[in-house]
């Protein structure tokens, strides 16, 4: 793989910049995989663009953190423009007369982002990246049809009277994508493996200086946050520095979106010392592994429903023996599939849902996927509250309740649509 400098990712997401980096071939593969299972689905009357089937798109494969990190930058990229880039693809002919198979238009529409994103030069690769037929074929064809693809986008920018395609966007993605720049960084700190006293010393010994309050927050500078006493706060554009750090390295310092914080913290807080806690789907991985490391001195068990495969429990217990974290408990069991009366889960008296969702209320998809030590695991709205009710409803209907030694349910997701909070509700009517 070609050598680049840390700061490509960064160049990469400056619309302003006029460093171009350039991808290797196995990084649009894995793109166009995720593409495939995040793209917006139309309903069938407006779909002018097929993608094929969803049942054999394979996961995609990660050289590295680094190859990880740019195709969900790029599946994103072109995730966020996918009308326009349709449209390009319509508007130019390109898409009705190439003899591609519906099933690679995810690698022509993530590597058409790229190749406009690059004002349509070719793409220089080093003797030393792997070269993939799929990724050679179309992007040959794109470059056959460069001047129709270039003038098809012209097109669409004189009819928004658009700059460049960011002013394509709706305004409120623009304005989430300003206030997604700008927000802090949390880190919460793995007590398990380092004190507060331990990480503020190292803090120090890097340069850094501790503040009182988030608004001063400038270079090397970072607060505690006001709501998680072992969560810190640093100035957003210490992103990547941070994620090098030894200490981020080795788990003593964890990378995350407070939103994830505050349920941890929530989970603690309803807790005694001996009950024990529920959690309905196996993800996010440093959101459980908070939750232990939060329970560490209690007697509690956290029990993790559906790690159905060997390889998915082998991770997990990697990445929680990596973080000493030792309450953990996995089931393979679905947790709508889990026996009441199962005595292993007697002294359960919270349930944590964290469903996968659309995630529309996350400022960086990429940051979120990544620092939650789940990026394949992003999918489409999958809402376990509904099937609670339903559990609820019918254990009722029995005079048997579901769990009914529970005293709470904690529910957590990204997501801001109106039906989130309404569709449960509208479930039991």
């Amino acid at each position: 793989m070609s050598e680049f400098s840390s700061k490509d990712s960064l160049l990469r997401c400056s619309s302003s910049t006029t460093e171009i980096v350039n991808y290797p071939d196995e990084v649009f593969i894995n793109a166009a995989k995720i593409f495939q299972g995040i793209h917006r689905k139309k309903p069938p009357d407006r779909i002018l663009v097929n993608y094929g089937s969803d049942i054999e798109n394979s996961a995609p494969e990660f050289k590295d953190e680094r190859s990880q990190r740019w195709s969900y930058e790029l599946a994103f990229s072109a995730l966020k423009y996918q009308d326009l880039l349709e449209t390009i693809l319509l508007v130019s002919g390109f898409y009705h007369s190439q003899p591609l198979p519906d099933e690679m238009t995810s690698l022509v529409v993530v590597m058409l982002y790229d190749f406009q994103y690059r004002k349509f030069q070719p793409r220089y690769l080093s003797n030393k990246d792997e070269v993939l037929e799929e990724v050679q074929e179309v992007e040959t064809l794109l470059e056959s049809y460069k001047t129709k693809l270039a003038a098809a986008l012209a097109k669409c920018r004189i009819k928004y009277a658009a700059p460049t395609i960011e002013y394509i966007l709706p305004e409120t993605v623009r304005k989430q994508e300003q206030r997604a720049s700008t927000l802090p960084v949390y880190a919460w700190i793995n007590t398990t493996k380092a004190s507060i006293t331990e990480v503020f010393n190292t803090l120090k010994r890097e340069g850094f200086t501790q503040i009182d309050s988030p608004s001063e927050l400038d270079g090397y500078t970072y607060c505690m946050d006001h709501h998680c006493q072992d969560l810190l706060i640093f100035p957003a554009h210490f992103k990547e520095e941070l994620a090098n750090m030894e200490m981020v390295v080795n788990y003593q310092l964890i990378l995350q979106d407070k939103s994830h914080s505050l349920a941890a913290h929530s989970v603690k807080a309803l807790l005694n010392m001996d009950d024990d806690i529920i959690v309905a789907s196996p993800y996010p991985d440093y959101t459980i592994a908070h939750i232990s490391v939060l329970t560490s001195q209690y007697s509690s068990n956290i029990y993790v429903c559906g790690v159905k495969s060997e390889s998915r429990e082998e991770e997990m217990l990697d990445l929680f023996r990596s973080m000493e974290c030792r309450n953990i408990k996995m089931l393979k069991e679905s947790f709508t599939d889990i026996d009441p009366t199962d005595p292993r889960l007697q002294k359960a008296k919270i349930i944590l849902l964290m469903p996968l969702c659309s995630g529309s209320g996350i400022g960086d998809p990429v940051e979120f996927i990544l620092n939650d030590h789940g990026g394949d695991r992003f999918d489409r709205i999958q809402c376990y509250l509904f099937m609670v009710c339903a559990v609820c409803f019918k254990g009722r209907a029995q005079e048997r309740f579901f769990f009914f030694r529970v005293r709470s349910v904690f529910f957590c997701s990204p997501y801001v649509e109106q039906f989130t909070s309404t569709g449960p509700q509208k479930k039991r009517k």
